[in-house]
Order: structure tokens, then C-alpha cells, then sequence
């Protein structure tokens, strides 16, 4: 039911994280971030260049989930409730859901997203960091892999300036429908593209480094 929600444009959303049900989401505005226009900030490349961060993917998508459900100083409440947080647990086991994760020198999760992939789309859901500019990497790693697995919609449900700030910019329902049905009818995306080592730079689920990922999106621009 989750996937048909997808593929029809509308996504659930509970009002706390103890809401005992969910509803459905369909924005008459829809923010999207166009792959071929993804906006890679100066500083941030340089946080990626100086290797902070080691990057993986799939690695701790329950954990990922979870830190997006905690409550922020920005955030008290939540819209990931049980149900939802199950749903996507269950998406994640059958390979529809991933989670792009950052991790400290010392091992400590210091940021990530996950969301939901489904034909050439994939819908970003959540993110967090615990360190500074590690979401913002994890989007970047992101968009460097949809880019090489010929992904051609990434939904980021609603804009916000963060979002704004890497290119993402809000269309109408309607435009959004007709993007979505391109995205879903072609040829899907594949997720780990490159993971053989000779485009990412690792095994699967591993990679790419920071400066690795600087110079996918510069190639891929």
C-alpha cells in the first residue's frame, strides 16, 4: 500500500510520534531537488575534501530512522510514529528503502537520510545530524549516487531554504504528477551503481569518500 501511496504522489505523516494512526499527505506544492541541478556550496565541498565524515549505506538504516524521530531544539515533535517507523523497517528488508549514513573517526553516527526508491525516483524522508554539516553530506553522497544509478526525480515532499540553498525548488501538484510518471514508467534507477568499486570508490554499501564525492558531482554537473 506504502508503494501505490508513492506512485499515486501522496506520502503518510502522523501528527506525534504517539499518534495511534497516520494520514495521508498530497501537497498542492511539491518540493523536488533536479538531480542536474544540485547546488554543491563551496564550504561544504571542503568540509567533504577534508575527509571528516566515512560514508556508507544501508549500514544502521533503523538507527538512521530513529535519530529522525528524536526531538531537535528546532522540532519537539515528531511525524514518525510507530506505524510509520515499522512500514519503512519493512520497505528497508525488502529493498525499497535505504539510508546514506556519516560516521566520526571514532565510530559515533554523526548524521544521515534515508528514504524510499521506486522505479527512476526516490523519495528523500528524513534526515538528521549530531555533527555539524554531516546531513548536508549525506545529501550530497546521495545526489552523486542517484546521479550515476540514472535516477530522474528526487521528491523532497515540501522546500525549506536548507533545501533551497543545494537547488531544490517547489512545482505544482500537477507538474510534480508529470514528473513522477516519467521517473516511474522509463527504465528504475539502481541504487548502487558503481558499487563494484570503479565509480564509488568502495564495496558495495561502502563509499564514496568526501573527495570522491566532490568529484562525481563536478563530473556529473
Amino acid at each position: 500500500m506504502l508503494l501505490r501511496a508513492y506512485a499515486s504522489g501522496i506520502f503518510p505523516m502522523a501528527e506525534r510520534a504517539d499518534s495511534p494512526d497516520v494520514f495521508w499527505v498530497e501537497p498542492r506544492r511539491r518540493g523536488v531537488l533536479p538531480l542536474d541541478g544540485f547546488r554543491l556550496p563551496k564550504s561544504l565541498a571542503k568540509t567533504l575534501r577534508q575527509e571528516k565524515f566515512r560514508f556508507t549505506v544501508d549500514h544502521a538504516f533503523a538507527d538512521v530512522l530513529a535519530a529522525c524521530a528524536e526531538p531537535v531544539p528546532s522540532r519537539s515533535e515528531t511525524w514518525i510514529n510507530p506505524l510509520i517507523a515499522e512500514a519503512y523497517v519493512a520497505l528497508h528488508a525488502r529493498g525499497q528503502a535505504h539510508s546514506v549514513e556519516a560516521w566520526c573517526a571514532d565510530g559515533e553516527l554523526a548524521g544521515g537520510l534515508y528514504g524510499v526508491r521506486l522505479g527512476a525516483a526516490f523519495f528523500g524522508e528524513s534526515m538528521f545530524t549530531r555533527t555539524r554539516d554531516a546531513s548536508k553530506c549525506c545529501l550530497a553522497a546521495l545526489v552523486a549516487r542517484l546521479r550515476l544509478g540514472g535516477f530522474r526525480l528526487l521528491d523532497t515532499q515540501f522546500i525549506t531554504s536548507h533545501l533551497a540553498g543545494f537547488g531544490a525548488v517547489e512545482i505544482p501538484a500537477r507538474e510534480y504528477r508529470t514528473q513522477l510518471s516519467a521517473a516511474l514508467s522509463g527504465t528504475a534507477g539502481d541504487f548502487f551503481a558503481g558499487d563494484d568499486g570503479a565509480l564509488l570508490g568502495g564495496v558495495r554499501g561502502e563509499g564514496p569518500s568526501g573527495k570522491r564525492i566532490v568529484q562525481l558531482l563536478s563530473q556529473t554537473s
